[in-house]
């Protein structure tokens, strides 16, 4: 999927004039800094579509394609047969979660994607055309400010890199409605920033007062043990740059590091129990000595812990710490 979508991503911007480009993806930088009013949509031309597309479709798809697969090790056997996208702009969600769990074409995933930005949906359709995987996805307009239009039940509902778009009691509307609609699964994520990692753990509180369980990445219910403004949850995924960003930021590498905060919360007994006995995640990135490695960990229990793995332990134990990623399971 992620070829298939970098391949349709390259054709939209060859028609794309390059300074047109750059002042649509400047003003989304500002945006993503907090220096764009958010009373009207963001990409409000084609060519604003066009360039949020090429230029942060592929990361938002990476941090979404990593936050659902988290979610889909810890339910394995359960797949959505439906998907509500809220906010969904072009879709990048809807194709990670056609890369997460496969559907044929002959059985297509019932997918809606809801946003206010008519040019984000118009493109979003475009780009579903070209895999057989989304191309049957609705495209509703919506929008998410005061009144929040009635959303149908779906399997699973995601909202990716939105919920920053929002002021406090719309914001607390939406993951209301994302809960009530959900059948299965509440997906959220937003920019691994602390101010990021904020609405993701209002919005975990929020769910579960609604009566859902956590998944991932907490693997308990309690409070989240991070003291605020001292330390963030968040993770990285690593993202091939486009030509586009090249060509605007400048970098010389061919990639870099999305960073995201992310919760998936579930309903009744879908997934693995938490708790004791459960996986501990790997929080921050591991360090790696000579003949040790450092994991810090929360914990089933509700705490965070800091555990040592060295040879002593056992070869295969040693192995699977040095192996171990940011953001996995210990």
């Amino acid at each position: 999927m992620e070829q298939e979508l970098r391949g349709a991503l390259a054709a939209l911007v060859d028609g794309l004039p390059a300074r047109q480009a750059s002042a649509a993806v400047e003003r989304l930088i500002g945006h993503y800094r907090g220096e764009t009013p958010t009373g009207a949509p963001v990409l409000r031309r084609r060519a604003d579509a066009v360039a949020y597309a090429a230029y942060r479709m592929p990361a938002t798809f990476a941090a979404a394609s990593a936050a659902l697969d988290a979610l889909a090790a810890r339910a394995p056997g359960w797949a959505p047969a439906s998907h509500l996208d809220i906010g969904g702009g072009t879709g990048a969600a809807v194709w990670a979660a056609a890369h997460v769990w496969e559907t044929s074409r002959t059985a297509p995933r019932a997918t809606t994607v809801l946003d206010w930005a008519e040019p984000a949906l118009a493109l979003g359709r475009e780009l579903a055309l070209s895999a057989d995987a989304v191309r049957e996805t609705a495209w509703r307009a919506g929008s998410l400010r005061g009144s929040v239009p009635a959303m149908e039940p779906a399997d699973l509902v995601t909202a990716s890199y939105v919920l920053g778009e929002l002021d406090a009691e719309d914001r607390r509307a939406v993951v209301d409605a994302a809960a009530r609609a959900a059948r299965g699964a509440v997906v959220l994520v937003e920019p691994g920033t602390p101010d990021g990692y904020l609405r993701i753990r209002e919005a975990r509180d929020a769910l579960l007062a609604a009566g859902l369980r956590v998944l991932a990445p907490c693997p308990h219910d309690d409070a989240c043990p991070l003291v605020v403004g001292q330390d963030w949850c968040h993770f990285a995924v690593r993202v091939a740059r486009s030509s586009l960003h090249r060509r605007v930021k400048g970098g010389e590498l061919a990639y870099e590091d999305e960073k995201y905060s992310y919760v998936a919360a579930v309903r009744g007994d879908l997934g693995e129990a938490a708790g004791a006995g459960g996986p501990a995640r790997v929080v921050r990135k591991p360090l790696l000595r000579k003949g040790q490695v450092l994991l810090d960990l929360c914990a089933p229990e509700g705490g965070l812990t800091r555990r040592t793995v060295t040879k002593r332990d056992g070869a295969d134990t040693y192995r699977a710490a040095r192996k171990t990623d940011w953001g996995g399971t210990w």
